[in-house]
């Protein structure tokens, strides 16, 4: 076996210096979410115990933190469900090409580069003008479909744009109509891509804090929450409600990840099967 040469190892601590550096304020913020009943907000630790993970779900003097994560929880869901469906639309739609495409397709990637922030405060503006409530449900729903339906817009085209249209028309051919086609064929087949939609749809709603800030009304969503915590709360309860928000993260992510796979084997079984049904 050869000898790997020096810029394999070079690499090497490079990417684990990058992880350390993108994961370390988080692993530290666990840490320190353990810290006994007298423990602070920085090292060294005084104790270990789960004390301030019970706290957590003790009445805050402060904030209202299980509303806020009930708000971003239904929030994220609601953007989630439209992200999919309007991209899978929008993804079908520019198949074929149709007068405006270009001008349209670019009118929707121009949030992507627009200051979050900005976004935020033109539609609170809008609303202010139209004497509409400014509300987490309304206008932060509104504000945060900027920010996913680009991203599961170029999902989708990155889809269609490899997808097998042979498929389609031997569903014609059999006698399907265009529903039953979009239905039984094209779905089924780009389900995992779904899931990837649904996945960025979730995740970009429920931690985003700029496109909310100036939307979201008279009710914080969770991210607003915990930056209004971080002015009055000097306890590591603040470091615990991060790390249950992290771990919460991952499982919807992990829930997200496993659905998919589960897809994918269920497809790659039922086309093993219907090989061997034509044998």
């Amino acid at each position: 076996m050869e000898p790997r040469p020096r810029s394999f190892y070079a690499l090497a601590v490079f990417f684990a210096l990058f992880l350390l550096f993108l994961y370390g304020p988080t692993i530290t913020i666990g840490i320190l979410s353990f810290q006994g009943p007298r423990g602070g907000l920085t090292f060294p630790m005084n104790g270990v115990s789960l004390y301030w993970f019970y706290d957590l779900f003790e009445e805050q003097p402060v904030g209202d933190i299980w509303g806020a994560f009930r708000r971003s929880l239904a929030l994220g869901l609601l953007v989630m469900v439209v992200t999919v469906v309007l991209s899978v639309m929008a993804g079908l739609a520019f198949r074929r090409h149709f007068a405006g495409a270009t001008f349209l397709f670019y009118l929707v990637i121009a949030s992507l580069i627009i200051p979050s922030i900005l976004v935020s405060l033109g539609v609170g503006l809008i609303f202010n003008i139209i004497d509409w409530e400014v509300h987490w449900s309304t206008s932060g729903f509104g504000s945060q479909l900027t920010w996913t339906l680009p991203f599961g817009l170029l999902i989708m085209f990155a889809v269609f744009n490899r997808f097998d249209k042979s498929y389609e028309e031997a569903a014609r051919d059999l006698g399907a109509s265009p529903w039953q086609t979009v239905r039984h064929v094209v779905l089924p087949i780009i389900a995992p891509s779904l899931i990837g939609v649904a996945l960025f749809g979730f995740t970009l709603s429920y931690d985003e804090f700029a496109r909310t800030l100036l939307t979201a009304g008279s009710y914080n969503t969770l991210p607003l929450e915990i930056f209004g915590m971080t002015t009055n709360v000097t306890s590591p309860v603040l470091y615990a409600l991060g790390t249950m928000t992290t771990m919460f993260s991952f499982i919807i992510v992990g829930t997200f990840l496993g659905l998919g796979y589960f897809m994918r084997r269920r497809r790659s079984k039922l086309g093993s099967d219907a090989g061997k049904g034509m044998v």
